[in-house]
């Protein structure tokens, strides 16, 4: 079977800044109509957030709600080059080691307190701490000088190639250190009542529902917001959201937002829009992972006859509707400098997966069983629903029985990687704006922290991999650094922890009524601060 058509004929339509203004035509014919201020917007999420600041938490829900109140240092454009917020300049020194920051003047917390390097130099130091990725974003952190009220300077021990590409404010953000100054931050009241610098107040949280968040009269960026408010409602039934969406209800909704089966009627619909960029900063990708805990995935045999049936075309074609691209290893087609298209698939072969479960001495029983084994989704994605499901069919051919099992978020996320009761899955994690970050975390042994969610789940330990990812994160020749990550990504692809199937077919279904969804490469992970409805 040849499979040259990596990328499908909607793949070439994601992660790529080169069509965004192409992408964002329909968007453009409302943005030309006169905007107005007022109203309220709402946006549909199709999960519940478990916090509302990502100051120690990336859950998926989590990072669309923090940047409503809590900014970041900078935001990024569809390039990922970065652009003021609460920064307004910065340098980088020749060797890597210095980064220095200008903040804008002028901002106040909501409860009034003026911004200062202080709050910048406490929230950095506090997301090494306690951020499931700042562990990593921020090893070679030596210390961070502030010397005035208006200027931060981060001081390296070595290089960190990627680090100005962190400080957005759904990954790094900005929090009041006078609002956290003592306790444990992650049980702040803050946590789930922010008080921030960003264009919305926090007025409330009615669980299970909603979230409203008030426009902040003293926003550094006057005049905006434009709108009155905003409500985030959580509406995890697809077929309620989609209802609300096409009704009117919602204005706005992120992610995976309704059925893909649906994307073709909503193209046809002239109030409604599609917009496939605001991803550029998440990159998500979808994989098949392993409890390497589990003695039965110890064997990588066993790992390996599963690759040699789920077959990620017919994920793309099946369960993704052609929607996104094939992957050949753990890399976003979209960061290109580390995706390497030429690396192989695992080949399908039903033969070759039945010989390798017998030679692991797993022969078929009476019926033909191997064994049984328990098959957990990520919630919240049609698609990680109906990808265990061919998942499931997959299996069955070699003799394998995958019990799929659902639940609700947050039960999922402690089975994972609290309670560690899981044998494989099937889920979602973001590449993010760098392997470093959002790859590095889920393969580096000592990254493997039971409690910490999307951290290295699967337990993976390979010493030469680790060198490789250590080595990486300090290298600042680019071409060295990108032959280390095509390394790794080559061991990975024999040792099979895990087995990546296709990008996520990530999307915004907008109103036409409404503007500024999406005004850089954050989209609505950002804060919204320029949403504004037309007439």
């Amino acid at each position: 079977m040849e499979h040259n058509d990596k990328i499908s004929r909607r793949g070439v339509l994601m992660g790529t800044a080169a069509l965004a203004a192409g992408l964002a035509l329909p968007a453009g014919k409302v943005l030309a109509q006169k905007a107005q201020s007022g109203g309220t917007a709402v946006i549909a999420l199709s999960a519940e957030p478990p916090v509302i600041s990502a100051l120690g938490h990336t859950a998926y829900y989590t990072v669309f709600v923090s940047a409503k109140t809590n900014e970041g240092l900078l935001t990024y454009d569809f390039d990922l080059n970065p652009k003021p917020q609460l920064a307004t300049e910065w340098t980088i020194s020749d060797d890597g080691l210095r980064y220095d920051f200008t903040l804008r003047q002028g901002v106040k917390w909501h409860d009034g307190q003026p911004f200062t390097a202080k709050d910048v130099a406490f929230s950095i130091n506090t997301i090494r701490e306690v951020h499931p990725r700042g562990r990593n974003t921020f090893a070679n952190l030596d210390r961070i000088e502030t010397s005035d009220d208006h200027h931060v300077s981060l001081i390296l021990r070595a290089p960190a190639p990627y680090l100005i590409r962190a400080l957005a404010a759904a990954e790094t953000p900005i929090v009041a250190a006078h609002v956290y100054a003592t306790g444990n931050p992650l049980e702040n009241p803050a946590q789930n009542a922010p008080i921030g610098t960003g264009p919305y107040l926090f007025r409330e949280w009615v669980r299970g529902s909603h979230i409203v968040y008030d426009r902040n009269p003293d926003y550094w960026d006057a005049p905006k917001p434009a709108i009155d408010q905003l409500v985030i409602r959580f509406l995890p039934d697809a077929a309620a959201r989609t209802a609300a969406i096409e009704s009117g209800e919602v204005h706005v909704a992120p992610g995976e937002p309704i059925p893909l089966a649906d994307l073709a009627r909503i193209e046809q619909n002239p109030e409604l829009g599609l917009e496939w960029n605001g991803y550029q900063y998440a990159n998500g990708v979808r994989r098949v992972e392993f409890n390497l805990d589990r003695p039965i995935f110890q064997d990588r045999r066993v790992r390996k006859a599963f690759a040699h049936v789920i077959d990620p075309h017919v994920l793309l074609n099946v369960t993704n509707y052609g929607y996104g691209a094939v992957l050949n290893g753990p890399i976003h087609p979209a960061l290109k400098d580390y995706h390497f298209a030429d690396l192989p698939l695992h080949e399908i072969s039903a033969d070759k997966a039945e010989a390798l479960l017998d030679e692991a001495g797993h022969a078929r029983a009476d019926g033909g069983i191997r064994f049984s084994v328990a098959l957990d989704y990520v919630p919240g994605s049609e698609g990680t629903r109906r990808g265990a499901e061919y998942i499931r069919q997959a299996l069955q051919q070699i003799g394998v029985d995958a019990q799929i099992r659902a639940q609700d978020f947050a039960t999922y996320t402690k089975r994972v990687y609290t309670d560690r009761d899981w044998d494989f899955l099937y889920n979602g994690m973001s590449n993010l704006f760098d392997p470093q970050v959002g790859v590095q975390r889920l393969y580096w042994s000592k990254n493997f922290k039971p409690g910490v969610p999307f951290s290295n789940g699967a337990h993976y330990q390979n010493p030469e991999v680790d060198k490789l990812l250590e080595a990486s994160a300090v290298q600042n020749d680019h071409e060295a650094r990108r032959q280390e990550w095509r390394r790794v990504q080559e061991i990975l692809h024999e040792d099979v922890p895990s087995i990546y199937t296709v990008t996520s077919p990530e999307h915004t279904v907008f109103s036409r009524k409404l503007a500024g969804h999406t005004p850089d490469g954050t989209g609505l992970f950002g804060n919204a601060a320029d949403l504004h409805f037309v007439a």
